[in-house]
């Protein structure tokens, strides 16, 4: 059954490293969809159909779409009676969305309206938390995932983070600096006060892993509140914390190529990017001022990959 062979791609390759928690969640919508058709194999008609009911945007209907394909290509190679449906040529290529940089005074005042947002009378952690979750990926440049699978345990001593198989299965340690981990302690003084015995460093109400969709909301809301980029058609993301600290860390690391090339693999690896070139994409969001530091990084990259 199409239940069963979404189980075997979906276990084959996460062997090979990757997560797929959305592709996974797709797959089995879709597999219910097409076995209540009576379906025994993919059907173009019947992805189609499935898109129609789920995809309200261009984009999300692409990333499903995507997804399906390269699962009916796996199918396929076994059993010619799967077909594959045919990508929609008519859209433009979806482009990686342009990050937002913020400026130092934006990241002050994300804070302290973090610190000022509605909470429930007996919910006394819900203020410091966003302040401190939302500060950490900023300063230390994490994912909005590993900040929010961070347990008491990842706490090493000196104030370094252990970041447990992030993207395709890689750990590392990120160590943070003398000012983040002063307000760390602070936090975890008052974390150990008002949230149970709850192992997430930033719990829920309920005391269970705070859910990303949770975050997201509570970001826009401090955006809107904060006045930050108002003009804006598309809303500046939590993961653009995160770009702001690359771009901020290159744009300190000067044009001489030695220099650059240490900056280049000290923050591929703090940022746990798998492949250098990661690092180099975000040369793409910084000002003209960057133009010789991207010259520079150009020949480095050709070497990583010669």
């Amino acid at each position: 059954m199409l239940s069963d062979d979404v189980n075997r791609y979906i276990s084959l390759r996460r062997v090979l490293g990757y997560k797929l928690v959305k592709v996974e969640r797709s797959l089995r919508a879709f597999a219910f969809f097409a076995i209540g058709r009576g379906d025994t194999h993919i059907r173009a008609a019947s992805v189609l159909a499935w898109l129609e009911t789920v995809a309200c945007t261009p984009g999300a209907r692409a990333r499903r779409l995507t997804d399906l394909i390269l699962f009916a290509r796996f199918l396929h190679a076994e059993d010619s009676h799967h077909e594959i449906p045919q990508a929609d040529s008519t859209r433009s290529q979806q482009k990686r969305p342009v990050p937002y940089i913020y400026t130092p005074d934006e990241i002050a005042r994300i804070l302290d309206t973090a610190g000022k947002v509605r909470r429930h009378k007996s919910d006394l952690l819900r203020r410091p938390l966003y302040v401190m979750l939302f500060g950490l990926i900023a300063a230390a440049g994490l994912r909005v995932s590993e900040a929010l699978t961070l347990r008491f345990d990842d706490i090493q001593p000196g104030g370094v983070l252990h970041i447990r198989e992030t993207k395709f299965r890689k750990s590392r340690l990120v160590p943070l600096h003398a000012t983040v981990i002063a307000v760390l302690e602070h936090y975890l003084r008052l974390r150990r006060r008002c949230a149970g015995e709850s192992e997430w460093l930033f719990p829920s109400i309920q005391d269970k892993q705070l859910c990303p969709t949770t975050v997201n909301y509570a970001f826009r809301s401090v955006l809107r509140r904060a006045g930050i980029a108002p003009e804006r058609s598309r809303q500046p993301r939590v993961h653009d914390l995160r770009h702001t600290f690359a771009t901020r860390v290159l744009e300190q690391c000067g044009v001489e190529r030695g220099t650059v090339a240490r900056h280049f693999v000290a923050l591929s690896t703090y940022l746990g990017h798998s492949d250098i070139r990661n690092t180099y994409w975000y040369l793409e969001a910084t000002p003209q001022m960057m133009a010789d530091i991207a010259a520079a990084a150009e020949m480095l990259v050709g070497e990583s990959v010669a």
